[in-house]
């Protein structure tokens, strides 16, 4: 039997109509989640994601705000249902959505129609009129991220303050210029794309809030390493049509802001010696693909254009 049987079957039992599950019933696979136990359950016909949260995770996730988002996110139509969401230990208990696909950068770049696909889902939930809980603030994140840097001995990247000078205008061009706010992913990984080859769902709303909808494209691009050709047929099936280049233009500042505020991020966890990878090679490659992309003479022609309108 399964290592976690027991304790998957109690979290399980939580659930309304599964409160008498027993253990030898219940068929587990693990799932993939880096801070998270996740486990697609098998019982009596029915097929179930039990997410258990991982220690320490309710430092830095409001568990509350989680639950009422991805409920939000299943009644705009692009997440599963959520059967049990407990605000306090963070435990979820919803649907599993079969035929589906875990996407990664790979797969963006093989599956046909996936950028497309991922686009339309995107619009979906940003147009659906719900109202997510918490306010995503890149800039006050990155501003957060500075303050913090400014208290360790770390080494930074060649060219890093240039960096850092050139992204406070582009802060006072996105709020002369903005555009509603919408519920947001704020944390689009590939692998929280799910696609059944005809519609594209979206998972983990731990990050989620309200935010500039562009963010949510910007931050897919870059993750999935997408090219020009990709990022073009997202931005169609969003718009449902060519972009403007205001619109266009919005998204690749998002591409740059993107890899500045993780590259921030993984300074500070390099600092902090944190082990769980490489945190230097992973804030130089994301500075160098940011200051690469802002170093674009294409890039001031993005910006004029977010001006414009």
């Amino acid at each position: 039997m399964h290592a976690y049987q027991s304790k998957v079957t109690a979290a399980l039992r939580h659930a309304p109509g599964f409160e008498n599950v027993l253990e030898e019933d219940c068929r587990l696979t693990r799932l993939g989640g880096l801070t998270n136990l996740v486990f697609l359950v098998e019982v009596a016909g029915h097929k179930v994601i039990v997410r258990i949260p991982g220690e320490g995770t309710e430092a830095y996730i409001d568990r509350a705000v989680e639950a009422h988002n991805a409920k939000s996110a299943h009644a705009a139509g692009v997440s599963a249902k959520v059967f049990y969401a407990d605000p306090a230990s963070g435990l979820m208990i919803s649907q599993a959505i079969d035929g589906i696909e875990t996407m990664t950068p790979e797969l963006f770049k093989t599956r046909s129609g996936s950028a497309g696909r991922a686009g339309a889902a995107l619009a979906k939930l940003h147009g659906s009129g719900q109202v997510f809980e918490f306010r995503f603030e890149l800039f006050a994140m990155i501003d957060e991220y500075l303050k913090i840097l400014a208290t360790r001995d770390v080494k930074l990247p060649d060219g890093y303050h240039d960096i850092v000078k050139a992204a406070a205008p582009i802060k006072d061009k996105l709020a002369a210029n903005p555009v509603p706010l919408a519920p947001c992913h704020c944390d689009p990984l590939c692998e929280n794309f799910l696609d059944d080859g005809d519609r594209m769902w979206i998972v983990d709303w731990e990050y989620s809030g309200m935010n500039d909808p562009l963010w949510d494209l910007g931050d897919l691009s870059v993750e999935a390493g997408m090219d020009a050709a990709q990022d073009a047929e997202m931005m169609r099936a969003y718009f449902g049509g060519t972009p403007t280049p205001a619109q266009h233009g919005r998204m690749i500042i998002y591409k740059a802001m993107c890899d500045l505020l993780w590259t921030l991020w993984g300074l500070i966890q390099h600092a902090d010696d944190n082990p769980a990878e490489d945190f230097w090679a992973y804030a130089t490659g994301r500075f160098d693909r940011c200051k690469a992309l802002m170093n674009d003479p294409a890039f001031t022609a993005h910006l004029d254009a977010v001006g414009k309108g």
